[in-house]
């Protein structure tokens, strides 16, 4: 019976190690990485020279033809690929969408608005002396650069998350673009999550310890947290070029890539894409 017991314990026990990777799984869930939605995406194994061309055709497409339609197309078709074929959670490509939404709202209402010294536009009111009005050209023109502009974004989400950093940065890598800036670009984005984590933890530390119980109190914990952050990022990036030197580093990252070959069927729905782009704009021409 002891025997039993404590094989028992032993079998819980290690079924909460085995159940502590999928918390983790939804904790990174909840922060909603792209970085973590691209290493998950099903379109990771496709060939990244090809997402990025898709993605690009479909921001030039969006971007030249400029019409309501065709941008409302690329966006909706763009969120159907990032939610479906990349399985992102629809709320968190949502919550990806809050921000630009946010801002292109707040340029579009001050495109479509217009203030005068006399009834001017459509549609008007008075306010002390001024008339603030709407015209219908600023509510068109409004309307476009917002749809525009979205269906670029959403174009440039299908990338995001379905392509790693790593990755993208050997697409530029065999486009020719000069060493320094890949290198730099992957160094600056593997970083940010460093300097990001190292903060979290300040924050909290400092929290514990009643550091944002007031505003004046929060501003000097923000500024410390600022500093010492400054001077770790220093001795970091200090210890891991050391760790790079110490590994072969001389002066050029050198990532395995894995050979993912551009199929034919592919090929064939990124042509019709563009066609059925194309067709629509002469349709609602």
């Amino acid at each position: 019976m002891k025997l039993q017991n404590f094989l028992g314990k032993r079998q819980d026990s290690a079924g909460c190690r085995e159940a502590a990777p999928s918390g983790r799984r939804h904790s990174l869930r909840g922060v909603g990485s792209m970085d973590y939605y691209a290493s998950q995406s099903p379109l990771r194994k496709w060939n990244d020279s090809y997402k990025v061309t898709a993605a690009g055709t479909a921001l030039l497409l969006c971007l030249v033809l400029n019409r309501i339609e065709i941008s409302a197309a690329v966006l909706l078709s763009m969120g159907i690929v990032n939610v479906w074929a990349s399985q992102v959670p629809l709320r968190d490509y949502i919550g990806f969408l809050k921000i630009p939404i946010a801002f292109l709202a707040l340029g579009s209402v001050a495109i479509a608005c217009g203030v005068s010294s006399q009834p001017a536009g459509d549609y008007w009111i008075s306010l002390h002396g001024c008339y603030l009005y709407l015209s219908n050209e600023g509510i068109r023109q409004a309307m476009e650069l917002f749809f525009k502009a979205m269906g670029a974004v959403s174009a440039m989400y299908f990338l995001a998350l379905s392509t790693s950093a790593g990755e993208l940065a050997g697409v530029l890598r065999k486009a020719h673009v000069p060493k320094i800036i890949v290198e730099l670009m992957n160094m600056i984005y593997r970083f940010i999550f460093i300097l990001t984590k190292v903060q979290r933890n300040m924050k909290t530390a400092a929290v514990s310890r009643l550091g944002y119980v007031d505003f004046k109190t929060s501003c000097r914990s923000f500024g410390q947290t600022g500093g010492n952050l400054f001077l770790l990022s220093l001795r970091k990036a200090d210890t891991y070029y050391d760790a790079m030197v110490s590994r072969g580093y001389e002066g050029e990252f050198l990532f395995w890539e894995e050979e993912k070959p551009v199929k034919f069927w592919q090929a064939g729905i990124l042509a019709m894409y563009a066609l059925g782009l194309l067709f629509l704009f002469f349709l609602v021409k």
